[in-house]
Formats: structure tokens, C-alpha cells, sequence
């Protein structure tokens, strides 16, 4: 079905290629992962599969590619359209309608199938996809998961062969992402469809891929999971990483496997099977032990609880208006952050997480409650005064990205608060070092990969060290090594004293990183707690460790306290 024979691609003016002879082959029906750092080329590899590279990226190609017995490079996307269906990192770039049905219906209008087929295939698909109360709204009231849904949707309802997602969980809650992988992996069986997936978050796909394709510096490799992912690859999901430092046989793919190979414990007495142990490997924790400390949150039983709230959120109430009337966005929301505090606000896509943000800052009209940062209401003022003490990062980066280098990014803010000439050098070449992105700093923004404009955008907030900071889905689009950094960047914010508020539906990079944990439904809170307390109530937020070892949040918790004797029983 598709076959890479030492294929190289070189983008325009490039010395090295983005890709080196790779050769691999993909039988139809199969449900493939792709995973590697920002940067490896997994999202070049997807282009090439529907002709996008090179003919519109330009560049050069070297050796043989075939999908379904065509030529992507020689015959073009418009001949490759129906037979690979694509599904962008940004979902929302490749809208053409303004309204959900609509839109799932546009291609199965312009390739003209009788009105009657396309209706039941649009009720299929909306059914599918967990979609179907949303068929009226207009995709500007969408949340980012909600969008992501509605381009999978529009890509899956022509039954292509070959589906290609690059990132299509980004931005889904942990439900909302099971129920869309095991669509597709119903439709795989059911209609032989080949599903091709690159992924940051492997630990929700790597139960259903059948094949990883790990892509490295430009090389790509294909073979079982279980074999091309170590332990000590800084991808590898926890429960991998858990595995390898304790020293355990074979790396499980799943919490169940997880389970069973784990040693029983109680009444303080240690049972090994399966060749387990319960003390991790002396060589594995001997390369692992640098980065413990680094790792574990601070999680301070009185320290946040005793220091001034900065942000404080009283019984907030708002609407907006869509094309099916007024929808209740938050009803009766109340929460704190102090100084010094990380506090994660998670639930299920279109619970009012991020319509919560746009409260805080202006964006949307309050129709009831109270907001204030440090002591002053912030409710009739407007954004951009709001935004000299809060800094706003929106789902979409590209919102935030205007200059011509990514420098300029950083300097265009500093600038707004009085800051230029020689006094903006350390600050913007600091906070280039930290992200990760000091190589691209005279590059044009827009032309980064989807996980490097988050990072210019986010400089671009925080490069002033602002008092209250508000995220919303920051790690969308970042690999494991970067995602690292960005926790570690946060940390040192919350050690100034700064109150940082983060939604997302990454739950392992919540496990790391947050003091609190505060979830929403339906525009209302339903937990506020300690990060362990509420994300082990709740089994669609509980991170992979504490399912396998209790009163564990994080692979580096769990091995440094089994290494010292002293896990609870």
C-alpha cells in the first residue's frame, strides 16, 4: 500500500536533507504510529504521502515512493486527494465553511455524491465522532478539540484508502481521544482503511499502532513498538520509562501489561513475578538519577496555601451567542491561584476552559461575578491593559505572531512595556536559550513547525515575567524534551512568586508540573484539589504510574522512593 524506497527530500536551499533514505513499507489496513522529535521530519514524511512535498514545499526528492500503487510526487495532491485523506496539525487552517455540517458535507459536494448518500454518510460520521449536537454551530464557537473532531471528520467522510493525521489528539480531552482512536480504529477493521498517525502523546495511541515508525534526525526506522522504544528515549511514555529503570523484561505498551508485570507489595513483604522487582535496575537509576530532582513538582503542603492570592475568581457567569442562540459558557465558576502556585484547569473539550481564559482577560464579557488580579478588578477594562500585568496565551499561536523574526517576537512586546535598545538583549536572548529556540531567532515565524510557534508565541507573553500567566494548551505541538524545558521554565515563574494558570488535556504533563488541579464540566467546577487527589478520583485524568503504582504521580517520584526503601505499602 505504501513503500519508501531510500527516499531522501531536500526542502528549497537546504545543504542536508529533512529526510535520508528511508525504506519502509506499510501494508494496507494498518494502524501505524510516527513518532520522533520536533523537527525528525514526521510531519514531512506525512506530506509526502498525499504529494503536498514537494509539490507545494518545493525541494528536491531522490528514490521511489509509491501510495496505493501511485505517485505522489509525480502526479500531485489533486490526484492523490481521493485516495489519502489528511488532517493538518492545525485544524483549523483548512476550514472552508463557516458552520460544522457544512463543512463535513463541502467535499462530498464538490465530488458529487447523490444528496441521499451524503446525508446518511455526514449522520455517520457526526455519530462517529461524538459530533452530532455540534452539526449546527458555527466552527468559530468551537473549542480547539472540537474543531480538531470536525477536520477528522471532513477527512474521513470521502472513505479514503489511507487516512494521515499529524497530531490529531493535540487538543482532545483523554476521553474525547479514545473515543476518535477507536473510531478510526473501527473503521480500519471495518472498511480496511490504512490509518497513518504521527503522535507526541504516544502513550495514547501505542496500544492500538500496530508498527511505530520512529523517526530520528532524518532517518526513519519501522518495526514493533515493544523493540524500537527504550525506557531511556526521553518519548518513551512513563509507563516504558518505569520499566526500563526498574529493570524489568520487556517494555509494556499498556497500564494493563504495566500491571501485570509489576511486583505485588504488602505487609511490607516484596513479591517478584515475571521476573520484576520491586527496587529499581542499580545501571538504569544510575542514569536516571540526575534528572530526579529537576523533575519532582513542588508540591508544598503549606508553602502556596499561605502565600497572597494574585488571581481571584468569584461565582464568574458568560455567555455568547451562536447560531442556535445563547450558550451558557461559565456558570457560577469560582477559583484562586496564589503566588508561587501552578494550578491546571482541565476537563472535557467544551466544559469552558478556555472561555474562562477570554473572561480573565477581556475577551469575553462577563455576565456575572467578580475577577481580580492582586487585589483589582479586572471586569470593564480592556484587554490590552489587562495585559500589561497577565500574560494571555491563546490555543492558536498563529494569533499571536506578526513580526518578521522570531527576535522580534520577543522585542515587540518588551518594546510595549518600555523596554528596548540594549536593555531587551539579555531578557530576549535568555528566553530563546530556554525554549529552544536561539537557531531560529532571525527566522520568520510563520514558516516554523506547528510546535515551534507555540514556543515564539510564548516567549512572546512571557518575556516581560508577568505576575498572573494564563495558558491555554501550551504543550500542543511540543515533543517530550521541549515539553521538559517549558515545565522547567514554569517552575522557575512559580519560584519568583508568579501565579500560573494552565488548561490542557495533557494529563502526564499535569502529573509532573501542577500544585492543584481544578476541573470543569459543563461550565461549572466540579474538583479543586491537590494534583494527586483530584487526577486519582477521577479515571479519565489519572496519569499512567499511579495505575501502577499508588500514590505516584510521575516515573521519577515513584523510582526515586522505591530506590530508597521507603514506598508506601
Amino acid at each position: 500500500m505504501i513503500d519508501f524506497d531510500r527516499w531522501s527530500y531536500w526542502y528549497p536551499d537546504a545543504a542536508e536533507p529533512a529526510l535520508r533514505d528511508v525504506t519502509l513499507r506499510i501494508p494496507k489496513g494498518a494502524f501505524v504510529l510516527v513518532a520522533g522529535p520536533s523537527g525528525s521530519g514526521k510531519s514531512t514524511l506525512l506530506r509526502a504521502l498525499n504529494g503536498l512535498v514537494p509539490h507545494f514545499t518545493g525541494g528536491r526528492v531522490r528514490g521511489r515512493l509509491q501510495v496505493a500503487s501511485h505517485d505522489p510526487a509525480g502526479e500531485g495532491t489533486p490526484a492523490m486527494a481521493p485516495l489519502v485523506g489528511f488532517v493538518f496539525q492545525d485544524p483549523e487552517a483548512q476550514f472552508v465553511t463557516g458552520q460544522v455540517e457544512d463543512e463535513i458535507a463541502f467535499a462530498l459536494e464538490n465530488a458529487a455524491v447523490p444528496r441521499a448518500e451524503m446525508l446518511r454518510r455526514v449522520d455517520d460520521i457526526l455519530a462517529a465522532l461524538s459530533l452530532t449536537p455540534l452539526r449546527h454551530r458555527a466552527i468559530s464557537t468551537l473549542s480547539g478539540g472540537e474543531m480538531q473532531r470536525v477536520a477528522i471528520a471532513s477527512a474521513l467522510v470521502l472513505r479514503p484508502g489511507i487516512l494521515v493525521l499529524d497530531e490529531p489528539t493535540s487538543q482532545l480531552d483523554p476521553e474525547s481521544a479514545d473515543d476518535v482512536l477507536a473510531a478510526l480504529d473501527g473503521l480500519r477493521e471495518a472498511l480496511g482503511l490504512t490509518v497513518v498517525l504521527a503522535e507526541h502523546r504516544l502513550e495514547r495511541v501505542l496500544s492500538r499502532a500496530q508498527s511505530l515508525i520512529l523517526v530520528e534526525g532524518g532517518r526513519a526506522r519501522i518495526g514493533p513498538p515493544a523493540e524500537l522504544l527504550r525506557g531511556d528515549n526521553p518519548i518513551a511514555p512513563p509507563i516504558i520509562r518505569l520499566a526500563w529503570a526498574m529493570g524489568w523484561p520487556r517494555a509494556p505498551l499498556t497500564v494493563e501489561q504495566a500491571r501485570a508485570m509489576a511486583p505485588e507489595r504488602g505487609h511490607g513483604v516484596v513479591e517478584t513475578r515475571h521476573g520484576a522487582s520491586l527496587r529499581p535496575s542499580p545501571e538504569n537509576l544510575s542514569l536516571l538519577r540526575p534528572a530526579l530532582q529537576p523533575l519532582r513538582p513542588l508540591r508544598q503542603a503549606q508553602g502556596p496555601a499561605l502565600a497572597a492570592v494574585r488571581l481571584d475568581v468569584e461565582d464568574l457567569a458568560a455567555v455568547y451567542d451562536d447560531a442556535g442562540g445563547r450558550v451558557q459558557a461559565l456558570d457560577g465558576v469560582s477559583l484562586q491561584a496564589r503566588a508561587g502556585e501552578i494550578v491546571a484547569v482541565m476537563g472535557r473539550n467544551g466544559s469552558g476552559k478556555s472561555s474562562l481564559l477570554k473572561c480573565l482577560v477581556g475577551l469575553l464579557p462577563a455576565t456575572r461575578g467578580a475577577v481580580s488580579i492582586d487585589g483589582r478588578s479586572v471586569l470593564g477594562r480592556p484587554t490590552w491593559e489587562i495585559c500589561r500585568d497577565v500574560a494571555y496565551l491563546p490555543q492558536n499561536p498563529n494569533l499571536m505572531l506578526f513580526a518578521d523574526t522570531v527576535a522580534l517576537e520577543l522585542r515587540e512586546t518588551l518594546r510595549n512595556h518600555g523596554i528596548t535598545g540594549a536593555a531587551a538583549d539579555a531578557p530576549v536572548a535568555a528566553l530563546l536559550e530556554k525554549l529552544d529556540l536561539s537557531r531560529y531567532a532571525e527566522s520568520y515565524p510563520r514558516d516554523l513547525s506547528a510546535g515551534e510557534r507555540q514556543r515564539v508565541a510564548f516567549g512572546a507573553v512571557t518575556v516581560t515575567g508577568p505576575g498572573v500567566i494564563l495558558l491555554d494548551e501550551p504543550t500542543r505541538g511540543l515533543d517530550a524534551l521541549v515539553k521538559r524545558g517549558l515545565a522547567e521554565l514554569l517552575r522557575k515563574w512559580r519560584e519568583g512568586g508568579a501565579a500560573l494558570v494552565v488548561i490542557t488535556h495533557d494529563v502526564e504533563f499535569v502529573a509532573e508540573l501542577a500544585d492543584r488541579v481544578v476541573v470543569l464540566e459543563t461550565g461549572r467546577v466540579i474538583a479543586d484539589g491537590p494534583t494527586l487527589e483530584v487526577m486519582t478520583s477521577i479515571p479519565a485524568l489519572t496519569p499512567q504510574v499511579p495505575q501502577v503504582f499508588p500514590g505516584f504521580l510521575t516515573v521519577e517520584e515513584a523510582v526515586a522512593e522505591l530506590a530508597s526503601g521507603t514506598a508506601p505499602n
